[in-house]
């Protein structure tokens, strides 16, 4: 069983980033669905890296410089998989009037202007509040940000049906709602994460975050019916986004 588990967790490791997993990890749409709930365990796994980044490069030029080295490693260590997710989803949602123009939209290879300006507002955006963080805080809000990023998206799989369009669409991974039990496991990650902030700061985080998800899934529902694969990739970099805004809210200010 704890083999199994481990493989699921690589699973989710190779389908979501570039790091290397062992030859004996096995591939199929099964265990991809199992290797669900390892999506924040992958967020923290990719957070960790950007912030070990980050703690080294601050030794030698200023913070600004180490966040902008920790957020190229970490879009380095994924393949920019999720801001690609992000741009097909702005693009769909932005030029398409239907549900079926939509995914065609969003399978296009190509990026329109929609998404290639949600791409460069997310970049900035990151880049601007992690910025105006505390120093010392960033790693870990690097660290809980992709947890809890990741975390928003596996929600959907929870909540929402993968949209299959006959005319579009062959089997997917991802497709199968996750249970309850592997839900609570994912958020076992984040609470992990989460331990490291200041509660106030971490509580705030997290509101944007679920309100980004809130807005987004409703948006999913009406013009799709669901979410597919790209959905989860641009909440991934919304939520991420929000959570950031939280940590920098100043209350009675």
């Amino acid at each position: 069983m704890l083999k199994r588990e481990v493989e699921y967790f690589f699973g989710a490791v190779r389908f979501f980033t570039r790091l290397p997993v062992p030859g004996w990890v096995g591939h199929s749409a099964e265990a991809l669905n199992h290797s669900a709930r390892y999506f924040p365990a992958v967020g923290l796994l990719v957070g960790g890296i950007g912030a070990l980044v980050y703690l080294a490069a601050v030794l030698i030029w200023p913070p600004a410089v180490a966040v902008l080295l920790s957020m190229a490693v970490t879009i380095y260590a994924t393949g920019a998989f999720h801001e690609d997710g992000l741009s097909d989803t702005v693009d769909g949602l932005g030029g398409g009037w239907d549900k079926l123009r939509i995914l065609e939209i969003m399978k296009d290879s190509r990026v329109g202007s929609y998404g290639v300006v949600a791409m460069v507002l997310a970049l900035v955006g990151k880049f601007t509040l992690l910025v105006a963080l505390d120093p010392a805080l960033v790693p870990f809000a690097l660290l809980a940000g992709h947890a809890v990023s990741r975390f928003c998206a596996t929600l959907l799989l929870a909540t929402m049906d993968y949209v299959r369009e006959d005319l579009l669409a062959k089997a997917k991974p991802l497709a199968t709602r996750l249970s309850t039990g592997a839900l609570f496991c994912a958020l076992l990650f984040v609470g992990l994460a989460l331990a490291l902030l200041p509660l106030v700061k971490a509580v705030a985080g997290c509101l944007l975050a679920g309100l980004a998800t809130f807005w987004l899934a409703a948006k999913f529902r009406r013009w799709l019916g669901g979410y597919t694969g790209d959905c989860l990739g641009a909440t991934q970099q919304i939520s991420e986004i929000a959570f950031y805004l939280g940590l920098l809210a100043q209350f009675g200010h």
